[in-house]
């Protein structure tokens, strides 16, 4: 694999981003960068990046300069304020880009790569330019990720098959920032990930968009671990529930105006089948209040309904725009 940079988005968790970095220094394949973004601009984070950087260049040695003229290979990123998951991603995944990456790994600060995770992905480079591993819970068992997109509906397929045939890769329409890598030609063609969500649906629809345009995959073999406990509901042998804030409510809600805004781009929109995707959204949330996180339904219920209302502003807004290509 040419030039991988590992782009990492963290706030506030400075033991799981440590946890992380040690990981990464157990990699049986050396990335060409290590970017992290840090949405608290912390000092305490500045301190442990400096302190990785020296451990990783005594590990790892010197490497090739990037197209900025720098030979780090841990870039500390700190931002001015919390832009979320989704303009982290973006800042990280566009500061991995000028320095010349080739492919980008993302994931959030609460996982851990397994040693052989990159080396194990690298086989399928020649295959796809979204390429997804499996990942194990923080309980130790498969993670089931529901990697299909029903776009008339907008919403996630709940029933996706959860098994491989034979070891061979799955066909995806989305992609998840916990563990997705992809290819320069995506942030070519697609431009970078849209920092207007915040947190939420993004990767989902950078899968989607990047599907349009190229091939991505879901692959069998396991290149993360999951390290921080989420309360949840098992839903069958491998699905589950997982618990979520009323702050994480209103933006499910809200960014479907995002979403329905990219489905009109590729002609994938459906006014009524959206519409009956967002009821089943605003359903399974309050089953989540009810099953999982166990509170109140009113006040849950009311930052849905202002993130609704805040979908239909986005859906109207003459102005609005996709991201643009890069190429």
């Amino acid at each position: 694999m040419d030039r991988p940079a590992i782009v990492i988005v963290t706030y506030k968790r400075q033991d799981l981003l440590e946890n992380l970095l040690t990981s990464i220094k157990a990699s049986t394949v050396a990335p060409w960068r290590i970017v992290v973004v840090d949405n608290e601009n912390s000092p305490e984070t500045a301190e442990i990046m400096q302190r990785f950087s020296s451990e990783i260049e005594a590990l790892w040695g010197a490497t090739e300069p990037d197209e900025q003229g720098g030979t780090a290979c841990a870039v500390y990123v700190p931002m001015e304020e919390n832009t979320g998951g989704s303009g982290g991603f973006s800042a990280g995944v566009e500061r991995a880009y000028r320095l010349g990456a080739q492919w980008f790994w993302v994931m959030d600060d609460d996982v851990a790569i397994e040693p052989e995770g990159l080396a194990l992905l690298d086989k399928w480079t020649g295959q796809a330019d979204v390429i997804q591993g499996c990942r194990y819970d923080f309980d130790g068992g498969p993670f089931y990720w529901q990697y299909h997109f029903w776009r008339p509906l907008g919403i996630y397929n709940p029933v996706a098959k959860s098994t491989f045939d034979d070891g061979q890769p799955k066909p995806m329409n989305v992609m998840c920032f916990e563990g997705a890598l992809f290819s320069r030609r995506v942030v070519d063609v697609c431009g970078l990930p849209d920092p207007r969500f915040f947190i939420y649906w993004d990767d989902a629809v950078y899968g989607y968009v990047a599907s349009r345009h190229l091939k991505a995959i879901l692959v069998p073999d396991f290149v993360l671990r999951r390290c921080r406990e989420v309360r949840n509901v098992a839903l069958g042998s491998v699905r589950q529930l997982n618990s979520t804030s009323d702050m994480t409510r209103y933006y499910i809600l809200r960014n479907r105006g995002y979403i329905a805004r990219y489905l009109q781009e590729y002609g994938d929109y459906n006014r009524v089948a959206f519409g009956l995707g967002t009821a089943a959204t605003f359903a399974k949330e309050l089953i989540r209040i009810a099953a999982v996180d166990r509170k109140s339904l009113v006040s849950g219920t009311k930052r849905m309904v202002a993130g609704w209302k805040d979908a239909r502003k986005i859906y109207r807004d003459p102005s609005w725009k996709p991201m643009k290509p890069l190429a």
